[in-house]
């Protein structure tokens, strides 16, 4: 007789990891809105219970599953490069990336179809690949604090989406069509970069004045009620 799983006794890692394999694997089978809970559940191998101590929702397991990718390429991530170009770099920890997320290329095809119809979700998605993409840049050695890095940050995010389209139609072993396409867009991205920080050069005097006129300004005075005309009328 074959032995049984006990889900019960399973640790919640492992739960973790049957569910994000389970939804990624029906991702590439049938449109997401189509998916149930449910069978995320029965395909994990687990019951509802376990899947709601888990994760709430369908859209947290993608979640879940980002991170995951982003364990994996910290996770490999070494000073082999520090003596590298930023962008040469930043591809590194990008190509090491898509690697990861190989195993489950027929699912983020069917996901991305899902979020070109569907704004809304897109919107919560993006700061998923936000996150994601601050530790891609932290893992290649770049910044993206302040101003100019949120603006580094999405324009990352972007440029990610459209080497995913590339990649999601490149058969080749070697994907170099994901390859030309990730390098044009960090070449881009390089120009934008510089660019930008320019211009935060150039407006550091005018921004550091701006500061200081509106600390040194004077709070307006609270006014304090006037109780004159409060007299009961005898």
């Amino acid at each position: 007789m074959a032995d049984t799983i006990d889900t019960a006794k399973a640790p919640p890692a492992d739960k973790k990891q049957r569910i994000i394999a389970a939804l990624m694997a029906l991702a590439g089978e049938m449109p997401w809105e189509e998916i149930t809970i449910s069978e995320v559940a029965l395909r994990a191998g687990i019951s509802l219970a376990d899947f709601r101590d888990q994760f709430p929702s369908k859209g947290a397991v993608l979640a879940g599953f980002s991170r995951m990718i982003d364990r994996k390429v910290l996770d490999g991530t070494t000073e082999d490069l520090a003596a590298e170009t930023a962008r040469d770099r930043l591809f590194d920890v990008l190509m090491r990336r898509i690697d990861a997320m190989a195993p489950y290329k027929a699912g983020l095809k069917g996901i991305s179809q899902w979020v070109r119809r569907d704004p809304v979700s897109a919107m919560a998605l993006n700061t998923t690949a936000l996150n994601s993409m601050r530790f891609m840049l932290e893992a290649a050695h770049l910044h993206s604090e302040g101003l100019a890095g949120t603006v580094k940050l999405q324009g990352l995010v972007i440029a990610w989406q459209r080497v995913l389209a590339v990649w999601f139609e490149d058969d080749e072993s070697g994907l170099d069509r994901t390859m030309a396409v990730l390098d044009r867009e960090l070449s881009r991205g390089e120009t934008l970069t510089a660019r930008l920080d320019d211009m935060t050069r150039l407006t550091a005097p005018l921004r550091s004045l701006a500061n200081a006129v509106l600390a040194g300004r004077p709070r307006p005075k609270t006014r304090t009620p006037d109780h004159s005309d409060d007299v009961t009328p005898v």
